[in-house]
């Protein structure tokens, strides 16, 4: 498993997600990832699913960054949205080096799903960043 949280610890922003997907009918479960791919928090779902869906959506992430840098003038990703027969799934930034990853059923409406997914993401967008990670052995700097 490849999650970032301490095993055993409830994160502090699962009630976030909890609130996301109470407040949107349809939605399923939610996970608040790295952009590298690693779980920071989940609602909805076993650890094995969620680290499964941060992997992919952080491979979507990637993708659509790919495509802004090189068809929408350097663009930052807003939103990846993937519609599935019975799910979509949404993908969204959500802070520096962080993403939200949404599944829903087919049912629910998409244009209320992403707007609560944006307003969840700007009332809490500062404590949503994830720092850059150091490769291992790297001088740390200090002192400057």
């Amino acid at each position: 498993m490849a999650t970032d949280m301490p095993s055993g610890q409830v994160s502090d922003l699962d009630w976030l997600l909890s609130g996301l997907v109470q407040r949107v009918p349809y939605t399923r479960s939610a996970v608040l990832l790295s952009a590298d791919g690693l779980v920071k928090s989940l609602h909805g779902m076993d650890a094995d699913s969620a680290d499964h869906l941060a992997a992919l959506a952080a491979g979507l992430y990637s993708l659509g960054r790919s495509a802004g840098a090189r068809f929408g003038d350097n663009g930052e990703v807003r939103q990846v949205v993937v519609e599935l027969d019975s799910t979509l799934l949404f993908v969204s930034t959500a802070g520096s080096g962080t993403c939200l990853a949404v599944l829903a059923g087919r049912e629910a409406d998409a244009a209320v799903l992403g707007y609560e997914m944006t307003m969840l993401v700007k009332s809490v967008r500062p404590y949503l960043m994830t720092p850059a990670r150091q490769a291992a052995g790297a001088p740390s700097v200090t002192g400057l």
